[in-house]
C-alpha cells in the first residue's frame, strides 16, 4: 500500500467559528458538532484567535480512492503504530484516509511503516 507524505506540519485546533476556516489551504479538514468546530489545517494556514490548538503535526495520505466497501485499512496502520507508542490522529474524507503523527516520531512511524511493506513517497507542494 502506498503511503504520501503531505507537506507541511499541521495544527489539531477547536476554532470559534466557521468563518475562521482558512479555504485557501489546500489541505482543510473540519468537523462540527454541537459542541465544538475543528479545524485541521496546516500551521501556517492556522486562525489568530483559537480556543485550543495542538501544533506539530506531520500528515500521509493513504493513496488512491477507497472504496466504502473495503474493510481493515486503517486497523492494520493503527495496531503497527499503537504496538510502537505512536500516537495518531485520523481524518476521512469521501476518497481516502488521513494520518496524521507528531512530528518528534514522523521519522519513527515512516521507517516502521515501510519495513512492514508500505511504500511511502512524497505528495509535491
Amino acid at each position: 500500500m502506498l503511503l504520501q507524505i503531505m507537506p507541511g506540519r499541521f495544527a489539531v485546533s477547536k476554532i470559534k467559528k466557521p468563518e475562521q476556516i482558512p479555504w485557501q489551504d489546500q489541505f482543510v479538514f473540519v468537523g462540527q458538532t454541537d459542541a465544538e468546530f475543528s479545524l485541521v489545517c496546516r500551521e501556517e494556514f492556522l486562525p489568530a484567535d483559537i480556543v485550543a490548538c495542538e501544533k506539530g503535526w506531520r500528515g500521509l495520505r493513504i493513496a488512491g480512492e477507497l472504496d466504502f466497501s473495503l474493510i481493515g485499512i486503517l486497523a492494520p496502520i493503527a495496531q503497527l503504530l499503537a504496538q510502537a507508542k505512536i500516537s495518531i490522529f485520523v481524518v476521512s474524507t469521501f476518497d481516502t484516509d488521513y494520518v496524521l503523527l507528531k512530528e518528534a516520531q514522523f521519522a519513527q512511524a515512516l521507517a516502521l511503516l515501510q519495513q512492514n511493506g508500505y511504500q511511502i513517497e512524497e505528495i509535491a507542494g
